[in-house]
């Protein structure tokens, strides 16, 4: 590999790991953790778990996809395929509601809604800027 690549691959590394919805859906997938536990001890909750942690991990490996392949058109549709998955999860969240306390689906949802919203914000700024260069 040469130097130039990596310095590129070192920067998108730096924006990757200062970006703070990123670190924000981190947190979240560790976080679930704690809630698996209380999922896996209902058949139900089993299988929404299964799902909620491939879709709370979808959100993490999409943006890491997204910036690992730089600052062109790829980025922004990684960002989108993350936003679709953190809707998934919020709506899963939700839906666990017979099972995970009122406060902490009320956290989760939260925290989802703003990986969503800042997810949207980064597309449409990347997109903005995309459609102004000359």
């Amino acid at each position: 590999m040469t130097g130039d690549k990596k310095s590129i691959e070192a920067a998108n590394a730096d924006r990757l790991e200062s970006f703070g919805i990123y670190q924000l859906a981190r947190r979240l997938f560790d976080d679930f953790w704690n809630d698996s536990e209380i999922l896996l001890k209902d058949h139900r909750g089993r299988e929404l778990s299964k799902q909620q942690v491939r879709s709370l991990d979808s959100i993490c490996a999409n943006i890491e996809e997204g910036f690992g392949r730089g600052f062109g058109k790829e980025l922004p549709q990684h960002l989108k395929i993350s936003r679709g998955e953190a809707r998934e999860s919020r709506g899963r969240y939700e839906r666990c509601n017979r099972l995970l306390p009122p406060e902490t689906i009320a956290r989760r949802v939260a925290t989802l809604s703003h990986i969503i919203g800042g997810l949207s914000k980064t597309i449409q700024t990347i997109e903005s800027r995309a459609r102004t260069k000359p």
